[in-house]
């Protein structure tokens, strides 16, 4: 191998962790204006302790939703 071969590896990889990080802030960042704005009638954490089955759904469902609009907002 050369060297050029490993300095665009680490380079590319270096790109793709930035990339990951800033994924994750942004979902981290609209989770929390979800839960803040839309969510204020809904203490999901408290009904999930209740074991209601459907708010269960509807967050993950929330969690998906922010982790592919982040993902597909961050390609390019």
């Amino acid at each position: 191998m050369t060297t050029d071969f490993l300095i665009a590896t680490f380079f590319n990889l270096g790109l793709n962790i930035i990339q990951t990080l800033i994924a994750l802030v942004v979902a981290v960042l609209g989770l929390q204006f979800i839960d803040r704005k839309l969510l204020k009638h809904i203490d999901i954490e408290q009904e999930l302790q209740k074991g209601n089955l459907a708010v269960a759904i509807f967050a993950s469902t929330i969690l998906l939703f922010v982790a592919i609009v982040t993902v597909f907002g961050l390609r390019g």
